[in-house]
This record gives structure tokens, sequence and C-alpha cells, in this order.
């Protein structure tokens, strides 16, 4: 029964911190707001975050508010967890892993979106569709500036751009480095 709940709490609250995640990725890359996927995004965590804009003031590059707003989030999520594990850490340990968490979570984000960019990149190359070249478009602003730097080294060879692979790679590795306990992460 605890690891059900355990399962529960941490995969409803990795979704829900994950549109605060995207939503500053996607004001970081400068995506259309009329977006679909950005309006989605936005409008999930308005709610949250309009309220936030009254106690903390945005700045040009950073959504300040949206990052407030998303590490409260995480430490309450963390919390729960902690307790619904019966795991007693310090302060310094419960920041740490509140903020691995949050870099486990942007990890694993960037993952489902290199997976999905590549197979959405096979299928849209298959035949048009706008639904899917407007997803497209939004994971390829979010995995774009990622995958600019190996692009560099490796140019796409036969039509297929193999630049995800390495990235993927990467990211996993880190993932694994995280020093989490196997149900936070």
């Amino acid at each position: 029964m605890q690891n059900s709940l355990l399962f529960l709490v941490k995969t409803l609250s990795d979704l829900y911190l994950l549109t605060f995640v995207l939503r500053l990725i996607l004001h970081r890359v400068g995506t259309d707001f009329y977006n679909p996927v950005y309006l989605f995004v936005v409008q999930v965590t308005n709610p949250v975050v309009l309220r936030a804009r009254r106690m903390v003031p945005a700045t040009r590059g950073i959504d300040l508010p949206t990052l407030a707003v998303l590490i409260a989030f995480e430490c309450l999520a963390t919390w729960l967890l902690l307790a619904l594990a019966n795991v007693s850490v310090s302060g310094l340990e419960f920041v740490q892993y509140a903020f691995f968490r949050l870099v486990n979570l942007t990890l694993w984000l960037y993952s489902i979106c290199l997976i999905g960019y590549i197979i959405l990149s096979w299928i849209t190359m298959a035949h048009y569709n706008s639904s899917l070249q407007t997803l497209l478009g939004a994971i390829g602003e979010i995995v774009g500036p990622v995958l600019r730097p190996v692009r560099r080294f490796i140019p796409s060879i036969g039509g297929f751009d193999l630049s995800p692979v390495p990235v993927f790679i990467l990211i996993e590795a880190i993932a694994i480095a995280l020093p989490l306990p196997g149900f936070l992460r």
C-alpha cells in the first residue's frame, strides 16, 4: 500500500511540476505564445503563477514567479515523499534532494522530448500533418539549443539526424549519476 501511495504522489506531483519546468523552458527559448503546447502549459500553470507574480517580480530573461512556484512545489513534493517513505533527513540533505529531483525531472523531460522529436521527425517525413508539425516545432524549440552544439560535430547522414543519440546517452548518464534514493527518482 505504501509503495502504491508513493508511486501515485510522485507521479502526480512530477506531472504537475513538469508543466512549470516546460513553462520555464518554453519562455526561455522564446516559443510563440500562440503555440498550442505553450497555451496548454500557460493555462495549467497560470492559476498559481499569476498569484506569485504579485509577490515575485518578473525579470527579462527568467520567469522568476514560475521559478519560485516550481521550487516551492518541489520542496512540498519532496517533503511529502520523504514523509510517506518514513525517511528523516537533515535540512541540507532535504535541499539537495529537492534540487536533484528538479534536475532529474528536467533531464527526464529532455529525454522524453528527444524521443518524441525523433519519432515525430520520422512521421512527418513520411506524410504531412499540420498538428504533428506544430508539436514537432514546439519540441524542436525545446531540444534545439541542446542539439545545436552536437550537430557541429555530428552532421546528418543520409537524411538522418544522429545528434540526439549522444545527447540522450549523456542525459541518461547524468541522471544515473544523481545521488537520489530510488523512491525519489
